[in-house]
């Protein structure tokens, strides 16, 4: 028997009634595998929301035959919703945060700025109050959205995305990832990703663009939208591979 810390987020906590707590795992050589199966035993309710689960052994995402050993913590999050520090060796500014707050462009923009710096490119998402699916569809109306993160997995996803955009654009110079978490309302700010570089041909536009992409596959954070009649999580549809891993 193998005993772990299992963390649930999003629509598995709620199924749960419980988001932290220690599971005993059965079995000679224990794996993630047979961590989902004694979690089924453990909250038959789920065995509907488990299967497509994404799994995280000790803040790196995990696969079905990936031992586990005891006192490691294994986090259970559907899809992904579809601080800072300078990268080591170099003087390229980057800001990596999850924040409770609101933020402020203009401070988050200087932060990553240099000397150098000739073209910025800012992408900022806010929540919006209507969705219309199809064009012959109704309107529905959202009141606000509830944010929340496996923050230090997040941080650390986050900052691989960053060193991602470095490895794919070397005229990039600053980088800029922030997510807000917790309660927003219709109009607020939710995430950015900011790139700068000397020109705007320097690949500013391109990385930011990956920048977002990347983080709704692989940063854990998601929303509930509440709306007048009632609120759901809302899950995404990508499943990590190990070359999602951080390398």
């Amino acid at each position: 028997m193998t005993r772990v810390h299992v963390l649930l987020f999003a629509t598995l906590k709620d199924r749960a009634g419980t988001n932290a707590f220690d599971l005993d795992v059965p079995g000679d050589a224990p794996n993630v595998a047979g961590a989902r199966v004694a979690l089924i035993a453990r909250f038959p309710a789920l065995a509907a929301a488990l299967p497509s689960a994404v799994a995280a052994r000790n803040e790196e995402f995990a696969f079905p035959h990936e031992p586990i050993a005891e006192g490691d913590t294994l986090a259970f999050f559907p899809p992904v919703s579809g601080g800072a520090g300078n990268m080591p060796g170099t003087a390229l500014p980057e800001l990596i945060e999850l924040l409770d707050v609101p933020y402020s462009i203009d401070a988050i923009t200087a932060a990553i700025t240099i000397a150098a710096t000739g073209a910025i490119c800012i992408f900022s998402g806010t929540v919006r109050g209507e969705t219309r699916l199809a064009s012959d569809a109704p309107t529905g109306i959202t009141e606000r959205l509830e944010y929340e993160a496996y923050a230090p997995m997040a941080i650390a996803k986050m900052r691989q995305v960053a060193d991602e955009i470095r490895v794919r654009w070397s005229g990039v110079q600053g980088i800029a990832i922030v997510q807000r978490v917790g309660t927003l309302a219709v109009g607020q700010p939710t995430v950015l990703i900011a790139c700068t570089s000397a020109h705007r041909d320097g690949g500013c536009f391109e990385a930011a663009r990956y920048g977002i992409d990347r983080l709704k596959e692989i940063v854990p954070v998601w929303k509930k939208e509440v709306r007048p009649d009632g609120s759901s999580w809302i899950e995404g549809a990508y499943q990590p591979t190990p070359d999602d891993r951080a390398h």
